[in-house]
């Protein structure tokens, strides 16, 4: 009779295991929050290094290999993970963590346990707060579009909804899937009918201020980043995701267009047209709207107070290059020096206080993404405007190319190309 005997699981060193865990532990909170492929596995391979750990790592939007060991006995880790939103407080206390294990301040089981309290702490901006970072980041880029100072306050409005909008699809998950098509619907609507009513004709203008924190152009961006840094699996499935974001956004505007005509025509005995004949924004409120557009984003990106000067920074210089440069160079070489500048200066400034970049690099970016350029494409397509959209989706093609060649220009500027952490002692494993 065959007898089958239980097979004994090789014996595994302890601090190697402990190691394994916590580079476990922390690729998932890095990807979890907002790191690009490209990022995520050069710094778990450095990690690993210093760490005395063989490992290797193939990351996906949706996914992480991690495989320790030896090539021919490798134990192998899938991870299955869900594109999360940017943290960048939680990326940068991730950092400390990280660089604290990596120099032998602490243990890598004490890093896990340090990890997994991050996690588990409250929201760092209240939720009346980000409410607010969703309605002055719609009137601060509504104030670069030139709009009266009616259309301004009308796109406050829009942005409070697409924040009430957004709170509903964190506290019920089942509106996550359809939040950007229902958004869209509902903003607008809003917008068309108020248009229609008051006879303005700003209303992509302002559907598209209210709607602004929702375009994919980072994601976009980031993903063109990727393919040129070979990273194909992830960079073609992030460039999915923004197309299919797009569409969905294209899709609820086309419909908010008839169900804002249709509320207008309805509403037509109430003569409001004596609204459009406020003036315009002063044109010095565009400087203001560049001090307050980063400053919201660091709300909605749950960035640390202490970082929040060096994001105003950030992205005040990432303006100013690109409206600068705009004039005279044109659209897609400002873009180009745009991330350039916000790219090198990152990196520079990640370097001297021993962080990651992205704390100040993403918010940078917002303003320079071609998010709108994204939407006005697939707006054209679906309004039967076949030339106009492709003719957009290319520049919105050249624009994005664009920002990835200036992003990965400042990382060979800075010389970020050399290892995350310097060459020293490994840190400790038990």
């Amino acid at each position: 009779m065959l007898r089958i005997m239980p097979v004994t699981p090789p014996l595994v060193d302890t601090a190697q295991h402990l190691a394994s865990h916590f580079i476990l532990h922390l690729a998932r909170a890095l990807h979890s929050f907002g790191y690009p492929a490209h990022r995520l596995e050069s710094v778990l391979g450095e990690v690993s290094a210093r760490l005395g750990v063989e490992a290797q790592f193939f990351t996906t939007p949706t996914s992480i290999f991690a495989g320790f060991g030896p090539q021919d006995a490798q134990r192998t880790h899938l991870l299955r993970v869900e594109p999360g939103e940017t943290n960048l407080g939680h990326l940068s206390r991730l950092d400390e963590i990280m660089t604290d294990v990596v120099d032998g301040r602490i243990t890598a089981s004490e890093g896990s346990v340090r990890i997994g309290k991050l996690l588990a702490e409250p929201p760092r901006w209240t939720r009346w707060q980000t409410l607010v970072a969703f309605v002055l980041s719609s009137g601060a880029v509504s104030c670069f579009f030139g709009v009266t100072v009616f259309e301004a306050f009308v796109a406050c409005g829009l942005g409070l909804v697409t924040g009430l909008c957004a709170l509903a699809a964190t506290s019920r998950p089942a509106l996550a899937p359809v939040l950007e098509p229902l958004t869209a619907s509902i903003v607008s609507t809003l917008a068309f009918a108020i248009a229609g009513i008051t006879g303005s004709g700003n209303a992509y203008q302002t559907s598209l201020a209210g709607l602004i924190v929702l375009l994919p152009g980072l994601m976009f961006t980031i993903g063109l980043t990727e393919l040129s840094t070979r990273h194909l699996a992830s960079g073609t499935a992030r460039l999915s995701g923004a197309l299919v974001t797009f569409l969905g956004l294209g899709f609820g505007v086309a419909l908010g267009v008839k169900a804002g005509g249709l509320l207008a025509a309805a509403a037509q005995a109430n003569d409001l047209t004596w609204l459009v004949s406020t003036p315009r924004v002063p044109a010095w409120t565009v400087w203001g709207a560049m001090i307050l557009a980063p400053l919201c984003f660091a709300v909605l990106l749950r960035a640390e107070r202490r970082d929040v000067g060096w994001i105003i920074l950030a992205g005040v210089a990432a303006y100013l290059t690109s409206r600068f440069a705009g004039q005279s160079l044109g659209e897609e070489l400002a873009a180009f020096l745009g991330a350039l500048v916000v790219g090198a200066g990152s990196n520079l400034l990640a370097r001297w206080q021993r962080t990651t970049a992205m704390v100040t690099q993403v918010p940078g970016l917002l303003l320079l993404v071609p998010g709108s350029i994204g939407f006005r494409s697939v707006t054209s397509l679906l309004g039967n405007e076949t030339i106009t959209g492709i003719d957009t989706a290319f520049q919105l093609a050249l624009v994005g190319i664009s920002l990835a060649a200036g992003l990965l220009a400042g990382n060979v500027v800075t010389g970020i190309s050399r290892p995350r952490f310097p060459e020293g002692e490994p840190g400790q494993l038990a």
